[in-house]
Formats: C-alpha cells, sequence, structure tokens
C-alpha cells in the first residue's frame, strides 16, 4: 500500500510517501513557513512565497507527488489521553475526540488537527489513520503514571503521566527484539531515544512500564533546550519572584537544558567544545549523561533485569562520544563498551557492547515515518 505519511505542525508540514509492500519511501519533502511570508519550494534550493494555510500547503504537496497514487493517509498525533491505546481510522467523531485534547496539547494537537482536517477536504474519498506519540505507554501500571497529588486533579484536569515518543519505542522495542532473536512479547529492555528532545522509556514484555516524560515532554532527562527534572518548587519560588506562568515555560522548555549549560543546544558542537577543554560543554555532558544513566540503572530495576540497552534517534545513533559517557557509568551493571564497534556508523541495527557484557548494548535506528506507514496499512487492509 502506498501511505502519506504526515507530520502537521504549525508553521510547517513534513510528508513521506512510503510503499509499506516493498518498503521503499517514494517521496519525502517538508514546507515550512506555513502562514508565513516565505516558504522554502519542495525539492528547490529556492525561497518562494509563503503558503497562507495547511490547505495550501497540501496543494504542493499534490503537486510534488506526480503520478504518484496515494491509498491512504497516517497522521502523528501528539497527544492521544486516556482514550487512545492504538492506531484509529479517523471520522468526524475521533477529529473532535483529538481536538478536546487540545488543552493536554496546546502546541501540537491543533496543528495536528489542521493537517487531518485539510486532507479530508482535499482527498475525502481517502482513509485516514491517526497514530498517537502516547499510545504506547497506555500499558502503564497505575502506579507509574500517578502522580502523588490530590485526585481531583486527575479527575478535573487529566494530571497523570501520559508519556511521549511511543511510536518511536515501539517500533525500536520491536527492531531490538527481533535483531536478539526473540519475540517481541519477550523483550525486557530500556530505550533511550535521544534527540533534541530525549526520553527513556522501561519495557517489559513488550510492553510500556514506564517512561521519564510525563504530564508534557518537560519531565525527565535533560535535552537540547527542556530542564527535564527539577524540584517543583522553583516554579513557586520563580512565580513569587515575578515570572509569569508563560516566562517560566519559555525558560523551561526554551531555554534550559544544554542550551543553558553549553550556550548550545547541538550535541555535536557541545562535544566538540568539550574536546577544547571548555568547563561549560564538560559539565554539560557530565549532567546530561549523569540524568540518564540514573534512569536506566532505575529501568533496570523496574524491568526486573534488561535484556538490552537500545540507544536509539539522532544523538542515540550517531553521537559515539555520547554514548561513551553514559555507559562508562553503568560499569556497576557489568556492562562494557567495545569501543572500535561503538564509532562505526551504520543504518542498520548493531551491537556495540563487547562479549564479555553482562547487558548487550545495541543501536537501533528508529523509523517514525515507517511505523506509523505499517499501522496506517494494516488498519485500512483491515476494514476493507
Amino acid at each position: 500500500m502506498q501511505v502519506l505519511v504526515i507530520n502537521s505542525g504549525s508553521s510547517s508540514l513534513k510528508y513521506q510517501v512510503r510503499d509499506t509492500e516493498a518498503g521503499a519511501v517514494l517521496l519525502e519533502g517538508l514546507i515550512e513557513r506555513i502562514g508565513q511570508a516565505e516558504t522554502a519550494l519542495p525539492d528547490s534550493g529556492q525561497r518562494g512565497a509563503g503558503v497562507p494555510d495547511h490547505a495550501a500547503a497540501l496543494e504542493l504537496v499534490s503537486a510534488a507527488l506526480g503520478e504518484i497514487r496515494i491509498e491512504a493517509v497516517g497522521h502523528r498525533v501528539v497527544h492521544g489521553g486516556e482514550r487512545f491505546s492504538e492506531p484509529v481510522l479517523i471520522d468526524n467523531e475521533i477529529t473532535r475526540a483529538i481536538e478536546r485534547l487540545n488543552p493536554l496539547a496546546p502546541l501540537h494537537n491543533p496543528a495536528n488537527v489542521l493537517g487531518i482536517r485539510a486532507i479530508a477536504a482535499k482527498w475525502p474519498e481517502l482513509p485516514q489513520v491517526v497514530v498517537f506519540d502516547t499510545a504506547f505507554h497506555r500499558s502503564l501500571p497505575e502506579y507509574a503514571w500517578r502522580y502523588a497529588i490530590p485526585e481531583e486533579l486527575y479527575q478535573r484536569h487529566g494530571i497523570r503521566r501520559y508519556g511521549f515518543h511511543g511510536t518511536s519505542h515501539e517500533f525500536v522495542s520491536r527492531q531490538a527484539a527481533e535483531f536478539l532473536g526473540i519475540p517481541s512479547g519477550d523483550f525486557d529492555g530500556v530505550i533511550a531515544h535521544l534527540g533534541n528532545g530525549a526520553s527513556i522509556t522501561a519495557i517489559k514484555a513488550g510492553r510500556s512500564l514506564d517512561t521519564s516524560m510525563g504530564f508534557t515532554p518537560l519531565e525527565g532527562l535533560v535535552m537540547g533546550t527542556r530542564s527535564g527534572d527539577l524540584d517543583p518548587s522553583i516554579l513557586v519560588f520563580l512565580g513569587r519572584e515575578g515570572y509569569s506562568p508563560e516566562q517560566i515555560d519559555t525558560l523551561l522548555n526554551r531555554e534550559s537544558g544544554l542550551l543553558a549549560l553549553a550556550g548550545n543546544n547541538d550535541m555535536r558542537s557541545v562535544v566538540e567544545a568539550a574536546g577544547r577543554g571548555e568547563r561549560a560543554a564538560e559539565l554539560a555532558l557530565a549532567v546530561t549523561s549523569y540524568r540518564l544513566a540514573k534512569y536506566i540503572g532505575a529501568y533496570h530495576v523496574a524491568v526486573e533485569g534488561m535484556k538490552a540497552l537500545v540507544f536509539t534517534a539522532g544523538i542515540g545513533e550517531n553521537s559515539a562520544e555520547f554514548r561513551a559517557l553514559v555507559v562508562d557509568r553503568l560499569t556497576a551493571l557489568g556492562i562494557e563498551l567495545d569501543q572500535a564497534a561503538n564509532v562505526i556508523r551504520a543504518k542498520t541495527a548493531r551491537l556495540i557492547s563487547t562479549e564479555h557484557s553482562a547487558i548487550p548494548v545495541l543501536v537501533v535506528p528508529t523509523d517514525e515515518e515507517r511505523a506509523i506507514a505499517e499501522a496506517t496499512a494494516s488498519l485500512v487492509a483491515a476494514g476493507a
């Protein structure tokens, strides 16, 4: 099946066409600055007039498709709340249900819905499927997703751990199980999805048991511009010092993390600066690797002994230096990195620990677009 995968943002639309039977990418592109004055033209280095809305952006996608015939559309939707635990076929009721979740993801879900409605208007006959970032984490036991706060806050406002990056964590856990030669349902492991946004998930019997991101993607690891875990009283203190909620949100989501510690949110630049002996960069790497190692140790306990530690996403797949910093903190678990294997670059799953390592360490490339396309094709075929 030829599936158009859409990742719709408030001012951008990323797309990819996948042939799920051939396992091939037929087309991909990014339309930016939607609703703004200027945009990048698809498949061109030129700049052009901005498109006014997502419907107009789809006209550019349609033009780029040429003779490619689309049979279904798969959407990445960030927040599925407590209702959605798996991909679903879109109808008007599902679209309205996603809109009702807007307060939980005000920067993402409204934009996702814009993409859904634009597709429905342009190609009303095409089946559409939504794949939720939160869905894989619906298997969390209550003791993992509950916060120790009054029940009313959960009942009235839905305040609980939801977790994100679920599509990636699920895909990578299955790929890791295949690499190890075991059924995905037998996989107990820890997946570290490390990019500008970063999360770590404990997988027990192929299901999400715990994950570092919480009510929002801010909780957990140190990220590119996000603080990750911190004392909640800091927010109270800042409020008393005159910071507005908007200022606190900007501070913690856009001005913290690697950017705050090292002055740069690009891991490659931070690693290079640390190599030159720059103290701020060295500290940033120490803080970030220490936080991740703490989570790995905790999740090793949570899954009652991980069968593999898996690195994925931009930093996880490409930064040998950061992987080494993290694994060096895990000697108490008997983990031993193969330094030569660690620096090899490849686009396939690979082992980077030694044969003597008590726990295998893997690098497994993620492919969220593939996961969305395959889920879309499966669901559409089942409903045919």
